[in-house]
């Protein structure tokens, strides 16, 4: 040690490790510094998954002028999404889903996983005017469980603007596999009315 300055048995330098390094030890000869890369942050054990759900028709559906909150229906084949399973004829209940257009159970979506979702819906309504009737108020909402215990979800109650009525709405919730969910929406208009197109999307984060 005497090349460094130091005497005795004990090294008196002062040692200042880089960016990433750690120093050890007290520079004596029984327990001499020692410079090692310090310990990384190991990455997460499960890192963020997402499992999604993305369901578009652009089939009209007619809503009666009946005040009565109505699902929206979805096909099972077409423009949508489900690798994960959560939009299937055959349902977790065992319910089968025959026509998809004459059944209000085909707008169930029903979570794959439990977690932190992510809903989404668009609606394009025609003009509000015309065909001897016209609407001044359009009602969206998500509901859970709509066919044994309804629980509802982000209504809103819209006023028409001119030509076509196109809204986009998002919504986050707790979601479980046992609990399926669906889109409904209603308008006080005299005669029936064209929903052109939706879509209704379901992220879910774990």
């Amino acid at each position: 040690m005497a090349r460094t300055g130091c005497g005795g048995s004990s090294c008196q330098c002062v040692i200042i490790p880089g960016p990433g390094m750690v120093v050890e030890g007290t520079g004596s000869l029984s327990n001499p510094y020692v410079l090692s890369v310090a310990d990384q942050v190991d990455p997460p054990e499960n890192p963020l998954s997402v499992a999604v759900v993305s369901l578009l028709v652009d089939t009209p559906q007619t809503i009666p002028a009946d005040g009565a909150w109505h699902i929206v229906r979805f096909p099972y084949i077409g423009e949508s999404s489900d690798v994960h399973g959560m939009h299937e004829p055959m349902q977790p209940d065992g319910y089968q889903v025959v026509d998809w257009a004459t059944n209000d159970r085909s707008g169930l979506v029903w979570p794959s996983v439990a977690g932190w979702g992510i809903l989404t819906a668009n609606l394009h309504w025609e003009e509000a005017s015309g065909s001897g009737g016209g609407y001044t108020e359009l009602r969206d909402q998500f509901i859970r469980t709509p066919f044994t215990a309804p629980d509802t979800t982000a209504t809103d109650h819209r006023a028409p603007t001119p030509g076509g009525n196109f809204f986009t709405k998002q919504h986050s919730i707790f979601v479980n596999p046992s609990t399926p969910l669906a889109l409904r929406v209603a308008h006080n208009d005299s005669v029936a009315r064209q929903l052109t197109l939706a879509e209704f999307k379901l992220a879910i984060f774990q």
